[in-house]
């Protein structure tokens, strides 16, 4: 079926009336379908039916009730992605209330700031160091009324586990068999069903009012669109805090595929290789590290090397013929099919073998990582949206994509481009306005239009391509304007060792970066010089791996234009961090933080004003 053919109105008032209504729906429609798998406490994969899933939604949402919680109440979740996350965000939704996300690693007064802002009236806890942060704030502590903690002891008052709210909830159940049904049907499309707080780059954090419309809205279409397979596996780590983590688990009541759970990232390939999931979605981050391991472990002489370099340039010269879905000249089939059982193969298996396609969202995806990906067979599709636009605004499937664009707009979403060149959306999935904060909420939100701060153009077929964020362009002093996150996208994706980039060059003659490693990578580059021994902040000021990321950027600054290269670079000693302030919750780069703590390290890059562009 063709976007234009669906008529998305329809749709939705044929559609459950709420995510808990979804929920109930899902089970209805595949009762016996594996809904979720997840690692036991002994790593061995358990597998639950939805009939199952329902059996313990419920209980705990009937819990909540006997909690006391009322229609639109929020409950803030504050945990790693797993399978309680799951169950207990439905069932806050099917109890009538709202979940309000909270990254695990957020600490202290933004802490403080999303449980009090958001008016939370329980916690649910991973454990009790999240437990702990309520003591940093006296106001956050009076305000929790129940804490549910995931793994701990609960003292069956204030402080509950899993099975005590269970056990209250089937109570319930016992005395007020109809409580959760009840509560489901009271609850309306344009009432409040999540509260995601962004984490800005500045200030504290906005809380960010996501309907049932949204959710129920993002479901049906993509299930209308029949992008994914309901016989699908997902493999699903992404923080279930993130608005494009939170949407996989409503497209999936939509669609009915089951998911493989297990936030753990350290255990991704591992995982991949135990379920052989058919699609996964992740952040650029983590297709430019699998490419950057997958690189700096093949062997770069000899036999392998040369094969390996062979079977790139097949896959590399076979792109365009796939892409624009055109059989393969025979001799050029024969060198694809011999490059894919000698090496593309082997990179396949890594990811478990079933892989139909990997969807990026959060970021924009580096089109060279992409291409690299696609030319072993493996397609990345990007997509676009923001926690204001409920994550999918814009997705780029069916298959094949077009590289370096972010798709077309989903159907009944409208997409239009300002005359400064800043994308707008509006649509069932935009936020209803930032919670407590209607100034801000109508700075950004004006006639239903969102303005989404980023930078984009639409090509002839409605394909959206994201260029930069408004606010982040920076001009020379050259008068030349450059994109930092072009800038930045290039360098990560060119030089393996990278972790984090920072594009400076504002005012300024010329670009320059700061930079930090990864610490895997670096291990892999220590060991091959024998500095095995030496710690992380001492190896990255060493001159040896200077000249190492010298040589990559200069690779890196043939891929951009003359006046966006970077003339010089620092290394930083550390890795930014939540905990200094440097990154997001969420892993953005706070630059302006980033630039003013290491203002004397960007000083001294243009201490030489000699350096020209032009």
């Amino acid at each position: 079926m063709t976007s234009s053919s669906i008529d998305v109105d329809a749709l939705v008032a044929q559609a459950p009336r709420s995510a808990g209504a979804l929920f109930r729906w899902r089970v209805a429609q595949t009762p016996t379908k594996e809904a979720f798998r997840y690692p036991d406490a002994d790593d061995r994969w358990v597998s639950i039916d939805w009939t199952e899933t329902r059996r313990r939604v419920d209980a705990y949402a009937a819990g909540l009730l006997a909690l006391g919680l009322q229609p639109e109440q929020r409950v803030a979740i504050v945990a790693n992605t797993r399978i309680e996350w799951i169950l207990t965000d439905y069932a806050i939704n099917c109890a009538g209330g709202a979940t309000t996300t909270i990254y695990p690693n957020t600490q202290g007064a933004d802490f403080a700031h999303i449980v009090t802002d958001s008016g939370s009236v329980i916690l649910i806890a991973e454990n009790d160091e999240q437990i702990a942060k309520l003591d940093s704030s006296v106001d956050a502590e009076r305000q929790i009324r129940h804490i549910v903690v995931f793994d701990g002891e609960g003292d069956g008052e204030r402080v509950l586990t899993l099975d005590q709210l269970a056990e209250r909830g089937r109570a319930l159940l016992a005395s007020d068999p109809e409580a959760v049904d009840r509560a489901i049907a009271s609850i309306q499309l344009d009432d409040l069903a999540t509260l995601i707080y962004t984490s800005g780059t500045t200030g504290m954090p906005k809380g960010v009012e996501l309907t049932h419309r949204c959710w129920v809205y993002q479901a049906v279409v993509l299930n209308e669109m029949g992008l994914i397979s309901p016989r699908a596996l997902q493999y699903l780590w992404l923080p279930l805090s993130h608005v494009f983590g939170k949407d996989l688990l409503t497209i999936q009541l939509g669609i009915g595929f089951s998911t493989a759970v297990d936030g753990r990232i350290d255990h991704i390939v591992s995982g991949l290789g135990e379920t052989h999931p058919n699609f996964m979605c992740g952040a650029p981050r983590i297709f430019e590290k699998v490419r950057a391991a997958v690189m700096l472990s093949s062997p770069q002489g000899g036999v392998k090397g040369r094969i390996a370099r062979w079977a790139f340039a097949v896959g590399r010269a076979s792109r365009e013929y796939r892409l624009a879905d055109r059989s393969l000249p025979p001799a050029m089939r024969l060198a694809y099919a011999v490059a894919d059982r000698l090496v593309f193969s082997k990179l396949k298996d890594r990811v478990g073998g079933s892989i139909d396609f990997f969807i990026s969202g959060s970021a924009k995806l580096s089109s060279q990582v992409q291409a690299w990906f696609y030319s072993a067979g493996l397609m990345v599709a990007e997509g676009y949206g923001l926690t204001e636009t409920g994550a999918v605004s814009c997705v780029n499937l069916p298959l094949p994509v077009r590289f370096g664009t972010v798709g077309p707009v989903l159907p009944g979403t409208e997409l239009q481009i300002a005359a400064d060149g800043e994308i707008l959306v509006k649509g069932p999935a935009v936020m209803r306005g930032y919670h407590n904060d209607p100034e801000r909420t109508a700075e950004v939100l004006v006639d239903g239009w969102f303005h989404t701060g980023d930078i984009g153009v639409l090509d002839a077929d409605g394909f959206l391509t994201i260029t930069d964020r408004k606010k982040d362009l920076m001009k020379t002093s050259g008068g030349k304007y450059v994109a930092p996150a072009k800038v930045e996208s290039v360098i990560a994706a060119t030089i393996p060792y990278v972790s984090q980039v920072v594009a400076v060059g504002d005012g300024r003659k010329y670009i320059s970066a700061l930079l930090t490693m990864d610490r895997d990578n670096l291990a892999k580059w220590a060991a091959r010089h024998n500095l095995a021994d030496v710690d992380y902040s001492e190896l990255t000021q060493s001159p040896e791996l200077r000249k190492t990321i010298d040589r990559f950027m200069n690779a890196a600054n043939g891929k951009l234009e003359r006046w966006e290269t970077v003339k010089k670079f620092a290394i930083l000693p550390t890795e930014l961090s939540v905990d200094d302030g440097g990154v997001t919750p969420n892993m953005k780069i706070r630059r302006k933080v980033v630039t003013e703590r290491y203002a004397e390290v960007v000083a001294s890059l243009y201490e030489e004003e000699s350096v020209g562009i032009e």
